[in-house]
């Protein structure tokens, strides 16, 4: 099994919107700046004001609602709300922002084009009654980290992708054994920065749940080593779980594996774009979608 193309699964649709405004129109006007091999497979998040958001506390605009849904029909990408909230009880399926955006973005007559990442089964069960023609996808706050019950999700016809565990990223001998049927359903997340031995990362994402849905619970304590200066590039790339576009290109692609998803919707517009730069753009134009976002000759670092 081979796939042509790596799908890339881009952060922030609600938190950068100023940013994809400027790079949209570059990735689809300007195709000999990027990889021949890779494309947009969506661009997730959610406003800050979502009872049902989790996975990171959001901080996306929520007056740009249908700018957004606007910008994505423009290019037919897909949009996904990010709705990984684990704690959610019955009495928050009512909430009138979270059904508002699902109603904007789901009842458009799309066929299907824009889903919905989602952690509970109770909110699951919700959203596949009200909105038929959303489609799902298993998020990594599950923390599946049991390889049968990582291949149970996957089997699921309620998901169109699976996102696994980061730190099944590089354990080939259990991804040789994914029938090649359901290898279009992974969706690895490439650039995680999280320690590969943390035994709390469940416990984390529970913690932003808690706090979204206005729990008066304590701060998380990271234990990852160096968690005080925060995300790090150079330091995913040092990752045992990192992924990079030389191995998406070499050694996923080749296997079936097509579908990537890029982290960073917590984190600032400029390292989001370096990410960009990193997976989709070619070297040598790499500057010239820097000049078209943001570099000019006037701009002054300090």
């Amino acid at each position: 099994m081979s796939a042509n193309k790596a799908y890339f699964h881009l952060p922030g649709l609600f938190e950068f919107y100023e940013l994809y405004e400027k790079f949209l129109p570059l990735f689809f006007d300007h195709k000999e700046y990027f990889y021949d091999w890779c494309d947009i497979g969506s661009i997730y998040g959610a406003p800050g004001d979502c009872l049902w958001g989790g996975g990171r506390t959001g901080f996306g605009r929520s007056d740009i609602n249908l700018k957004v849904l606007e910008l994505v029909n423009k290019y037919n990408i897909s949009a996904r709300l990010t709705f990984s909230n684990s704690l959610l009880q019955k009495e928050h399926l009512s909430d009138s922002q979270c059904n508002k955006l699902c109603s904007m973005f789901f009842d458009a007559g799309l066929n299907g084009l824009h889903g919905v990442i989602v952690h509970s089964e109770l909110l699951l069960d919700y959203l596949k009654e009200n909105y038929p023609d959303a489609y799902f996808v298993s998020s990594t706050t599950k923390v599946i980290t049991k390889t049968d019950l990582l291949l149970e999700e996957a089997f699921r016809k309620d998901f169109k992708f699976v996102v696994p565990d980061f730190r099944f990223n590089r354990d080939f001998d259990f991804l040789e054994k994914i029938p090649c049927d359901i290898r279009s359903k992974f969706e690895f997340l490439c650039n995680e920065c999280c320690w590969f031995e943390c035994p709390v990362r469940k416990e984390c994402y529970r913690n932003v749940s808690a706090k979204v849905l206005g729990m008066d619970v304590p701060d998380h304590k990271c234990l990852s080593p160096e968690s005080e200066k925060g995300y790090v590039f150079s330091r995913a790339m040092q990752s045992k779980a990192f992924i990079s576009a030389c191995d998406i290109r070499d050694i996923y692609l080749p296997k079936g594996f097509e579908n990537f998803k890029i982290e960073g919707r917590s984190l600032g517009s400029a390292l989001v774009l370096e990410f960009l730069l990193y997976y989709m753009v070619k070297p040598e134009f790499q500057l010239n979608v820097r000049e078209a976002i943001y570099l000019d000759n006037s701009l002054d670092l300090f």
